[in-house]
């Protein structure tokens, strides 16, 4: 008869023994097997930012349950694991551990400062793999894979170049939700809309006509005024029916505006008038573009007005704008009243501060052509929901979906593979770095300075980690 373990259970000792002999043995290995129903689970990757928390413990729990389930009934079972370099977030880690030794990413430069977030990458993405396996997972761990591999980014350039050689990837100058702190475009997901007190003030705008009557707008942002381009009223709104056509001066400015008319105005909110700020809202953007209207952008990439606006404003932090233009606007006695005002204001998810719209060159990718079949597939019933009810939402996002900014202004991440040339103005582009213009064969060409966003490469999942796009007998077999 085996004798009884005798004393406290001692669970390290007894895990580590088993995670060796499922290791020795790579027990959850898989190969294609015709024989067998094939049923894969994709790890979401982890950020490579720091190590495994509550919540990536308790979500990948859920997914080793739900492999090792299937694995029983006999499906050939695959649990794919990896882990994602994280663009922005992994920098900005590393940008504070910079901050406390007194230095800057400039400081540094882009070489050295790489080198620094490949060692930290390193770190954290060796703990982070040592903590799946210290939690049991059954992965297939001879598959472990990571965003920034010379596989996955092969994978990427080649993405890159088809959809900009297709067209589908073009450069543009357009609204963007930007950091000031960060210094970069950042994603809608990277949001978080705030409700926090603030104020509305109203602003009197002396009609060119009779600079003794007034238009009176009503703003949350009277910082952003010295990039309005027009007023806009509600066209079936007769308080100001004879108004729309006529100009208005903006204050403090030398600038002559026009009133114009447009339906997205809510006649109820405020003065029922509405400042608009093309280059720095996007509902204004919007409006901007119906109506032709001429783009104003007054900020310089760390939140500071621009010489777009007149010299006493100049090199102003925008808060500290706020307060200096209220104060100019109550000594020339058009600020009419100021209220207390509860709204919504979108910051960063990662530096927390306050987010500025901005209008910035950057690269995007047209997303309707690629949406319209993943949408037909949810249609058909071939893409099946849990529950149900996700089918509408899914189908939401997707015919409603706009074009995917892809650009960041980093230098962890791939790396925008554009060259432009200094000769000819054309760019060029390929699956290997060229060391000439595509156009005129000049040497005297730069790469872009921007790095994709992280999700370009995350949206290849589940196809470069098993070898895609390159072809073969095994990657055809496990693609498949």
């Amino acid at each position: 008869m085996t004798k009884l373990h005798q004393g406290p259970y001692d669970h390290r000792s007894y895990e580590e023994q088993i995670w060796q002999f499922w290791s020795k043995h790579k027990l959850y290995s898989v190969e294609p097997d015709s024989t067998k129903k094939p049923f894969t689970i994709l790890m979401p990757p982890p950020n490579v930012t720091s190590q495994l928390h509550m919540g990536h413990g308790t979500g990948y729990s859920i997914q080793d349950m739900l492999v090792r389930w299937k694995r029983m009934l006999g499906y050939n079972a695959l649990w794919l694991p990896g882990t994602d370099h994280a663009g922005i977030a992994t920098q900005m880690m590393v940008e504070k551990e910079l901050e406390k030794e007194g230095k800057t990413r400039q400081q540094l430069g882009r070489e050295k400062f790489v080198t620094r977030l490949e060692n930290w990458r390193e770190k954290y993405g060796s703990i982070i793999l040592k903590q799946f396996e210290r939690l049991g997972f059954s992965c297939d761990w001879q598959r472990v894979a990571y965003t920034l591999d010379p596989s996955l980014s092969a994978a990427v350039r080649f993405v890159f170049v088809t959809l900009f050689e297709q067209g589908l990837i073009y450069r543009s100058q357009r609204l963007v939700n930007w950091d000031t702190e960060l210094q970069t475009a950042i994603s809608d997901d990277e949001v978080q809309n705030i409700d926090i007190n603030g104020h509305l003030w109203h602003i009197k705008y002396p009609l060119v006509s009779d600079s003794t009557k007034f238009l009176t707008i009503a703003t949350t942002r009277p910082e952003t005024m010295l990039g309005d381009a027009a007023v806009a009223v509600h066209p079936d709104d007769d308080r100001y029916a004879h108004l729309i056509g006529e100009h208005i001066h903006l204050p403090l400015t030398d600038r002559k505006i026009p009133v114009i008319a447009d339906t997205y105005v809510k006649s109820s909110f405020g003065t029922g008038a509405l400042k608009i700020t093309p280059a720095h809202d996007p509902n204004d953007f919007e409006i901007g573009t119906r109506h032709s209207l001429t783009y104003f952008s007054i900020f310089t990439d760390d939140g500071r007005l621009n010489d777009e606006v007149p010299p006493q404003f100049r090199g102003l932090d925008r808060f500290k704008a706020r307060s200096t233009i209220i104060s100019a606007l109550k000594d020339l006695e058009l600020l009419e009243k100021e209220e207390s005002h509860r709204h919504t204001v979108p910051h960063s998810e990662r530096s927390k501060t306050i987010i500025e719209p901005k209008i910035s060159h950057q690269w995007f990718v047209k997303m309707a052509a690629l949406a319209k079949p993943a949408a037909e597939a949810a249609r058909k019933d071939e893409l099946h929901f849990y529950p149900p009810a996700w089918k509408k939402t899914y189908l939401y996002w997707l015919d409603n979906i706009q074009d995917w900014c892809i650009s960041r202004q980093l230098w962890w991440g791939h790396r925008i593979p554009i060259w432009y040339c200094h000769s000819c103005g054309k760019t060029s582009t390929g699956l290997t770095d060229p060391s000439s213009c595509q156009h005129c064969q000049s040497q005297d060409i730069y790469q872009d300075e921007d790095v994709l966003d992280t999700w370009f490469s995350s949206w290849l999942w589940p196809l470069s980690p098993f070898g895609w796009p390159e072809t073969g007998e095994k990657i055809e077999k496990d693609l498949n």
